[in-house]
């Protein structure tokens, strides 16, 4: 593939012509420029038409004027670069044409290096081409700095390409070669500080690992917590509702019995209970628990008996029992109507009415 661009091989850069390449060396004193497939980059700001040919340069567009959004050309604008010399000025050109030099395109060859250090990177693995770039990128100086070049670049697309220069670019000499000794304790030097590189960046993922295994298991820790406080406060709440839903049954049920007592009484000739008199306050049933004695139960039971054994005693006779039964309900409802009555709190047995209305048992009952 032809290239499309020139990359200076002492700082990375991109170049579209020649001409770009003469005033980037002029500019910084570079001098090792390679053909390159890698296209230069060719961003448009969408507001005012500026071309950025680097992500740095659009950053920098963006904060001095805001622009954000921008187009890449890359592709439209990239094109076989030529690598003819452009026509120098009449002074140049005489300098050229005295100096016997044509203007045609310079022929591009695979730079010269240092073929012990080349045999020696060789030696260590590297591929031919890998080594030649590296050699030529380091600045052809020593194998160390080849070394170093090719760990900063290994992840290069264009690694393992061999690079072309121009025929009279210069390559500076290199230093004197080492013994074979020292070339055995320098690529153990290499090999023993790559291996360090390599477990420093290892013990360092291991780092990171470790803060993002602990910061998971805290966020576990906390969603664990937020569920079984959400967990407990479900059960709280589900035995609230039961409670309130028994309190609503006993309630209802307690409704049903004061309605069934109230329809006893009302069918006994009864009169209803008073609410108040019914559901004493408690400090008011204190009260009386503390000052009044407490009621003999002897004259319940005498009655419970007495009542028990009347009709055990006249089976046969239903219709007087029943009688005497209602006669007794009556006498208590006078009394409980108008307990103030002094007439309705005493019986005369001698009344013909009370002994037409009642049996010889109830007398002895009474």
């Amino acid at each position: 593939m032809a290239g499309v661009s020139l990359k200076c091989g002492d700082c990375g850069a991109l170049l579209k012509s020649v001409e770009e390449a003469q005033e980037h060396a002029e500019l910084t004193s570079h001098s090792n420029f390679s053909e390159s497939t890698e296209a230069v980059l060719n961003l448009i700001c969408t507001v005012c038409s500026k071309p950025c040919r680097s992500k740095t340069e659009s950053d920098l567009h963006t904060k001095r004027t805001g622009h954000t959004e921008f187009v890449d050309k890359t592709s439209e604008a990239a094109k076989p670069i030529s690598l003819e010399v452009p026509k120098a000025t009449d002074e140049s050109q005489e300098v050229v044409d005295a100096s016997g030099s044509s203007s045609q395109p310079q022929e591009m060859i695979a730079p010269e290096v240092d073929k012990k250090l080349l045999e020696e990177l060789e030696a260590m693995g590297f591929p031919t081409a890998r080594a030649t770039r590296a050699l030529h990128y380091s600045g052809n100086t020593s194998l160390e700095a080849a070394v170093n070049w090719v760990v900063e670049h290994e992840n290069d697309s264009d690694i393992d390409e061999m690079p072309l220069v121009p025929v009279n670019t210069k390559v500076e000499a290199p230093k004197p070669s080492l013994t074979p000794e020292e070339m055995k304790i320098k690529a153990q030097e290499l090999r023993e500080r790559a291996r360090k590189k390599k477990e420093e960046e290892e013990k360092r993922m291991e780092r990171e690992k470790e803060k993002e295994r602990i910061r998971v298991g805290k966020e576990l820790l906390e969603a664990k917590r937020i569920e079984e406080e959400n967990e407990r406060k479900r059960i709280l709440a589900l035995r609230r509702a039961e409670k309130e839903e028994e309190q609503r049954a006993r309630e209802k049920i307690r409704q049903k019995l004061e309605e069934d007592k109230a329809e006893r009484r009302r069918k006994l000739g009864l009169p209803p209970e008073d609410p108040a008199a019914v559901k004493p306050s408690a400090s008011v049933v204190q009260e009386k628990k503390t000052f009044l004695p407490v009621k003999p139960v002897t004259k319940v039971e005498q009655m419970r008996e007495c009542l028990r054994s009347l009709k055990q005693n006249h089976k046969d006779e239903d219709a007087k029992v029943k009688r005497a039964f209602q006669t007794l309900l009556t006498y208590i409802g006078n009394v409980a109507k108008s307990p103030d009555e002094e007439k309705f709190r005493k019986i005369r047995l001698t009344n013909p009415s009370f002994q037409h209305w009642t049996v010889l048992g109830s007398m002895l009952c009474s």
